[in-house]
């Protein structure tokens, strides 16, 4: 395009030579020059116009003929005029494809604009939140779903990654709903009804409380009968084996119980624990006597530091749980000799229960799972140690009662750290307010 245009340049000075020496030849130079000036003016507006007359009528049509600059700026136009047509064919193809897609899923999408506008919807979120185009095109998420819950996901001040909640729509279903940053300033928010997944988890955790419930009364009376028959036979060796074996295995079976029933009350409470002011220092003495005795031959180091004057409103029973449960594993899964060490404390992050040990560790790929039911690390080591399986799983989730969070350090050959971090708001000192204690 340079080279046409010195072209057309040249080519401008070449023939304006020629019109002042035919101005001279006649004596008109002046005038000769201005007609020659206003006649290439006059073919650049004949072109200017034939090009305006071009691009209204559409892209379609070939561009007008013409030679030098001209030609090769009708060609360039034309030119970018095919290449943004197939361009924007190709984005209409993914966009019809993006929709096909998104309106063919089960879920539902919404794409929010950088103020958390209402951009886009598909069919599926249409369907379950009852948009309607185009007044509620530019609305906020927050206007259309007032749960306090998704309010305060959306405002940031929950730490989960998705909230559930009730359809605006119908109280029985229930919606997961989960925001994605993406791009400049955007969000992909993802809708989805989880419903009969809720439904099929309730049926699970009653079936767990009633068949707990249901085993608990057998249990105690085959544990009766076997302690009868316990204290009539002592001279036949192998029926006492037999019947001490009986009893270890009641006895676990009734821990097992007692374990998913505190679970199942655990997992179908709402946040609804009686909450006391909690002496945590006095329950962890009588933990750590506990310990000890637990540890018995194994000779392990129990190190207690509990700050006195801190002290924790909540449930008494479940704190009790969330303490013996890592206290107790920390003597199980510690060798001979070992230490464990107890600490509670208090700063301006809340109050924090520590259980350091010098056990075996875990593997960081164990980790994540660790508070799942019944997942165990040493399937036989866990069963050596009378372990149902349960233990993190009910301090995992008497956590959540607490609004409380655990977190789990450990490596291979170097030990477990178990920390329970709880929140300010449930921290109370003793010497600035006297109160009731349990504990």
């Amino acid at each position: 395009m340079t080279t046409s245009w010195v072209t057309e340049f040249s080519r401008f000075l070449w023939f304006g030579g020629i019109a002042a020496l035919f101005g001279l030849l006649i004596g008109q130079v002046l005038a000769v020059l201005l007609l020659y000036t206003l006649a290439y003016l006059g073919w650049y507006f004949y072109n200017l116009r034939r090009m305006d007359h071009w691009l209204r009528k559409g892209k379609k049509y070939a561009p007008p003929a013409a030679s030098g600059l001209w030609g090769e700026l009708f060609n360039e136009i034309y030119y970018l005029q095919q290449r943004s047509r197939k361009r924007s064919k190709r984005l209409v193809k993914l966009l019809n494809r993006f929709r096909e897609t998104t309106g063919a899923m089960p879920d539902g999408i919404i794409i929010l604009k950088e103020q958390g506008e209402i951009e886009w919807w598909n069919d599926s979120a249409q369907a379950l939140l009852n948009l309607k185009y185009p007044s509620d095109v530019g609305q906020r998420m927050s206007n259309l779903i007032r749960h306090p819950s998704f309010i305060a996901y959306v405002n940031g001040k929950s730490d989960e990654p998705d909230v559930t909640i009730a359809s605006p729509l119908n109280d029985q279903i229930k919606l997961n709903i989960r925001i994605i940053p993406y791009g400049k300033d955007q969000s992909l928010v993802m809708i989805r009804d989880v419903t009969v997944v809720q439904q099929v988890e309730q049926m699970r955790r009653d079936f767990v409380a009633n068949i707990s419930h249901e085993l608990r009364t057998p249990l105690t009376v085959m544990s009766g009968f076997i302690e009868s028959l316990q204290e009539e036979i002592r001279d036949d060796p192998q029926v006492e084996r037999a019947l001490q074996l009986m009893g270890q295995q009641t006895r676990r079976m009734q821990q097992l119980t007692e374990d998913l029933m505190l679970l199942s009350s655990l997992e179908n409470s709402k946040n609804t624990s009686r909450r006391q002011v909690v002496n945590v220092a006095n329950m962890l003495a009588s933990l750590k006597e506990e310990a000890e005795v637990l540890s018995g031959e194994r000779g392990h180091t129990i190190l207690l530091e509990a700050d006195a004057e801190v002290a924790l409103r909540g449930d008494p029973k479940e704190l009790d749980s969330i303490f013996s449960n890592l206290v107790i594993n920390a003597v199980n899964y510690t060798p001979k000799g070992g230490a464990i060490r107890i600490r509670w404390y208090a700063d301006e992050n809340g109050a924090h229960f520590e259980v350091h040990d010098t056990g075996v560790g875990i593997a960081g790929h164990h980790i994540p799972r660790l508070t799942e039911r019944f997942y165990r690390v040493d399937v036989g080591r866990s069963r050596a140690t009378g372990g149902s399986g349960l233990g993190l799983a009910i301090v995992k989730h008497a956590m959540q009662q607490h609004r409380g969070t655990l977190q789990i350090d450990s490596e291979v050959g170097r030990g477990s750290t178990f920390i329970c971090n709880f929140p300010p708001d449930l921290v109370v000192y003793k010497k600035d307010k006297d109160l009731d204690e349990t504990g």
